[in-house]
């Protein structure tokens, strides 16, 4: 009897298109139609993952953010566009205190992400957003000094009149970008 319901969600599940919300159950977007992940508006941000060695290779898709932790004392937020940009602006921060909480033995299979907004994806990744029309809304703060502590890695939109930007972290110092 199980399997029957089992399968009969699955086959439910497959016609549903959703929008995840972190953090509460309204989070911040007006319009959700062109929404496939958002964060409440908490003064937290979303932290990116810590690679010891930048991906390469065919499963690396533009778009991929990380923090490059390949040296442990200047690691720096990174952005994959074609070539790997620095959005820490030549700034590194010694991350290697956090690097000792995390196993450094595991290799992470990045073959084996979840997949936001497709069945399947070309590309690699731990987390992978896949629509043509649908984006990621950032956590949202108004300003990084109402962030408690943040972490390297972590990664914000600023929604302050005269003053939107996206903000990144490297573990020592925060870096604002404005379109």
């Amino acid at each position: 009897m199980k399997k029957k319901y089992s399968a009969i969600f699955m086959a439910l599940a497959s016609f549903c298109f959703s929008q995840v919300i972190i953090g509460d159950n309204t989070g911040t977007a007006t319009n959700k139609t062109s929404v496939l992940l958002e964060f409440a508006n908490q003064n937290k941000g979303i932290i990116l993952p810590y690679n010891r060695i930048l991906p390469s290779g065919s499963g690396l898709a533009e778009g991929t953010i990380l923090l490059d932790a390949n040296d442990p004392t200047n690691a720096k937020v990174k952005y994959y566009n074609g070539t790997w940009q620095d959005l820490s602006s030549g700034n590194g921060a010694n991350v290697s205190s956090y690097l000792l909480l995390q196993p450094s033995s595991v290799v992470e299979d990045t073959t084996r992400g979840a997949i936001i907004g497709s069945k399947t994806s070309s590309a690699n990744g731990v987390l992978i957003l896949e629509s043509l029309n649908k984006a990621m809304v950032l956590p949202m703060v108004e300003n990084t000094d109402n962030i408690a502590d943040p972490a390297p890695g972590m990664m914000v939109y600023i929604n302050k009149t005269g003053a939107k930007r996206l903000a990144v972290f490297n573990g020592s110092k925060w870096t604002f970008w404005k379109s």
